[in-house]
């Protein structure tokens, strides 16, 4: 399929919308009483959430394979924590820098070609990573942050198919199915990284998994999902709201304090599970051998058994903590039109004295540590779909997917970029000796730093309570202004002119 050519379910990738729908003007007239306003189908819709949250599943699952064998990593390369995390923090990097590019090229060319293509090379890149050499440890952080380009076509652009399919409620419904994903992807990338590193012999093969499933997710892409139109389920056809220029967009958002204030809240939620996501398994590991459950580490598989809990852990709080987010804000919304953004902020700052509990007492009692972390991960999960379906609101459609683009750039770069790496360096700086106490009592204090920040993530939602109803009336309400330049085609290209010079 080539990138310039149109196809019977979606406009040309490069070309403007306006001159897709002026080719097919007269076909989707003919269609327009047997078709719902979106283009897609019922059935084909559902099939198009559950193949999202397919891909999104693996690009979680691939995200927290590494994690899920990170003490083999250490042993392997014989790397400290600060190293260590810096497998994370440089996927994060690439993924949050590049992903403004393909928000940007989401609001404006076919995003089911950009997805594929992203997708494909993500998979390509993770498969090359479990052949790189003990001595070659600057590779694996290379094709570690090649990954990150991949999931960054993806991430940004996916929630926007799913607000063009669905408004409201079924919007939210389909939103939590969606975003159940990423807590069960992540705990299935524990789990299916310790487990089959641990069946193979050799870490290597727990990052051969997910690019297999990768491709299958890109044959499904091309060939069942739709692309939907923009905003035309919301009775606001793209055509009637035009696609404003990246700067215009930029201001008005920079303007949106619900986006400016729930994107901060959000950071502060991936700074928690950035930091968690990476350490947990290797922070149970070294709390067992203080506290003498288990034998130091002396070959591989060291941490298969806490890797296969906590990732169970962490599905199942994931799946709890999306649903009861979605269902307690759904009845607090008949009481109060700020329901969201104030059970964001209980989610946080309920999760922050069960973290910081789980922490401090994995020293005296496994069992409790595992309790703690799963009213702590429960809690945190609340957040997900909330915070996605918050964006799609205050947003007018044409904007959608640059939103999530900064939203990620932000969130990442303040929050789970820097956390795993900062969290290394800190267990380093207060590690007094090599023994096994500080070994586990460094990486505990330096731990502790999750709890604050959840605190300060639930004060963001608070504050974001005081804007959401302004902003979610202005986004429904939205009337492009006279003075604000729009994107006409000339050419082929892009040119910014006022409204008012091509009203007629």
């Amino acid at each position: 399929m080539s990138l310039n050519e149109p196809t019977s379910d979606s406009a040309p990738f490069f070309s403007d919308d306006s001159e897709a729908e002026e080719q097919g003007g007269a076909a989707e007239g003919q269609r327009s009483q047997e078709e719902p306003a979106s283009g897609v189908s019922s059935v084909r819709a559902l099939l198009t959430v559950l193949i999202l949250c397919y891909i999104n599943l693996l690009n979680y699952m691939d995200r927290f394979t590494v994690a899920g064998v990170l003490p083999d990593i250490e042993h392997y390369f014989g790397i400290d924590d600060g190293k260590s995390g810096l497998l994370q923090t440089v996927f994060i990097c690439s993924y949050m820098f590049l992903a403004p590019v393909f928000g940007y090229l989401g609001d404006r060319y076919n995003r089911k070609i950009i997805m594929s293509v992203g997708i494909s090379f993500w998979s390509l890149v993770t498969l090359a990573s479990s052949y790189t050499p003990r001595e070659r440890f600057w590779v694996l952080l290379l094709t570690r942050g090649l990954v990150g380009v991949g999931e960054a076509s993806y991430s940004t652009i996916a929630p926007t198919i799913i607000a063009d399919l669905y408004v409201k409620g079924k919007r939210t419904n389909m939103l939590s199915i969606f975003y159940f994903a990423i807590p069960v992807g992540s705990g299935l990338g524990y789990i299916v990284g310790s487990q089959v590193g641990r069946l193979a012999q050799d870490w290597h093969w727990a990052l051969r998994v997910t690019p297999g499933l990768g491709l299958i997710a890109v044959l499904l892409l091309l060939f069942v999902i739709k692309e939907p139109k923009r905003g035309a389920v919301e009775a606001r056809p793209e055509h009637h709201l035009h696609q404003t220029s990246w700067l215009t967009d930029l201001l008005a958002l920079s303007k949106n304090y619900s986006f400016v204030l729930s994107t901060f809240g959000f950071t502060a939620v991936a700074f928690v599970t950035g930091s968690l996501a990476l350490w947990a398994p290797t922070f149970l590991f070294r709390a067992a051998i203080f506290t003498g459950e288990r034998e130091p580490c002396v070959e591989g598989n060291c941490a298969a058994s806490d890797s296969l809990i906590f990732g169970a852990i962490t599905c199942v709080t994931g799946v709890l903590g999306v649903a009861s987010g979605v269902q307690v804000s759904r009845k607090l919304r008949t009481r109060t039109p700020r329901a969201d953004p104030l059970v964001c902020a209980a989610g946080l700052l309920l999760s922050a004295p069960f973290l910081y509990l789980a922490i401090v007492f994995a020293q005296a009692s496994t069992i409790a540590t595992y309790v703690f972390i799963f009213l702590g991960e429960t809690f945190l999960s609340m957040n997900w779909a909330i915070v996605a379906d918050i964006l799609l609101y205050v947003v007018v459609p044409t904007r959608r997917s640059t939103a999530e683009a900064f939203q990620i750039v932000i969130s990442h770069l303040l929050g789970d970029a820097g956390s795993p790496y900062l969290i290394g360096v800190v267990s380093d700086s207060l590690r007094k000796t090599d023994s096994f106490l500080w070994q586990f009592r460094s990486l505990q204090l330096s731990l502790l730093l999750c709890s604050f920040v959840a605190v300060i993530g639930g004060g963001f939602f608070l504050a974001t309570a005081l804007f959401i109803e302004a902003d979610r009336n202005r986004a429904e309400n939205y009337v492009p202004s006279d003075d604000e330049p729009i994107v006409v085609p000339k050419s082929g290209r892009s040119t910014r002119v006022p409204v008012s010079s091509v009203l007629i």
